[in-house]
């Protein structure tokens, strides 16, 4: 009996992408990763250990800055796992009615901010929501809620979460279009004998479409993990490297830029932005291996 045939074309044409994926992506990481053990004593490379992150999560100066954009990290993941998902799949589900009239126009309309640059939307909604010349207090005044306004980017207490919203409206279109296509993907025939036993409008959804769209769902969950723990591009032009005020917009991303870069008096520290870097790494790697595992008990006890 011959041996099967190696496949050469496939190495062939895979190889550029592994190539520029590893030159973009590994070699980066792991170059990362080994800064994060160096410090420099006297304008040298000195090898220290571990002794960066001893100095991150213990000496004060550092510690309270990084849980302070640790805690804030999650707070903008909580959102949008409470907030753009729910919401992403509601709007998916209502899109995908055979019935719906102009449903390709409003998947477009409510996908276009996805697209759209990070540096308009962060800018655009801080002249929005501005005390002095945005549109915000005159809208609510409008409609008699004037009352409730309040310079939400400048306080303390609202200025991330009204960050989060604003990311919550601009990539909302993600969770939408990806579970829309899940439920395109549903065979009829599943419907069509849940309509035989009775199992129509909001019910259908619950018990059968909702179940087989769960891997969908944990996807959309581990990407939101893993983009929010990324995030620095809104926050940074709408609050800057200081993310205020007073840090109260701090995530990973700008203490990580601040730390590597430098900002204004604060020289860059590259072996310090690395350790960040690499437990910023550690945290997503633990975050969505105990998701994947939680996504795996779950359904394993669904299908018994």
């Amino acid at each position: 009996m011959s041996k099967p045939r190696f496949r050469w074309h496939i190495v062939v044409f895979l190889a550029p992408a592994v190539l520029v994926y590893t030159a973009v992506m590994i070699f980066p990481l792991f170059n990362t990763l080994r800064l994060a053990l160096y410090s420099k004593i006297e304008q040298e490379r000195v090898f220290v250990g571990l002794q960066n992150f001893t100095t991150l999560f213990g000496d004060p100066s550092w510690a309270d800055q990084f849980w302070n954009a640790l805690g804030n990290n999650f707070w903008f993941f909580l959102i949008h796992m409470l907030v753009q998902n729910p919401i992403g799949i509601a709007l998916a589900a209502m899109l995908s009615h055979p019935r719906l009239r102009f449903a390709a126009f409003y998947r477009s309309a409510i996908f276009i901010p996805t697209i759209l640059s990070f540096v308009i939307v962060g800018f655009a909604w801080k002249l929005i929501l501005s005390p002095i010349w945005g549109i915000a207090p005159s809208m609510l005044d409008a409609v008699g809620l004037k009352s409730l306004y309040a310079p939400w980017l400048g306080k303390e207490e609202y200025a991330l979460t009204t960050l989060s919203l604003i990311s919550v409206w601009q990539f909302i279109g993600i969770p939408m279009m990806l579970i829309y296509a899940a439920l395109l993907s549903i065979p009829e025939e599943i419907l069509e004998a849940g309509e035989i036993d009775g199992i129509t409008g909001m019910s259908a959804f619950w018990k059968i479409k909702l179940p087989l769209i769960l891997p969908s769902i944990g996807i959309i969950s581990i990407l939101t993990f893993v983009g929010n723990f990324n995030a620095f591009d809104l926050i940074y032009a709408a609050q800057g490297a200081l993310a205020g005020p007073d840090f109260s917009t701090d995530i990973l991303g700008t203490f990580l830029y601040r730390t590597f870069f430098g900002f204004q008096l604060q020289l860059g520290d590259p072996y310090m932005g690395s350790a960040i870097a690499s437990a910023m790494f550690g945290i997503i790697l633990v975050g969505v291996c105990i998701y994947l595992f939680g996504i795996q008990t779950r359904m394993r006890r669904y299908q018994l």
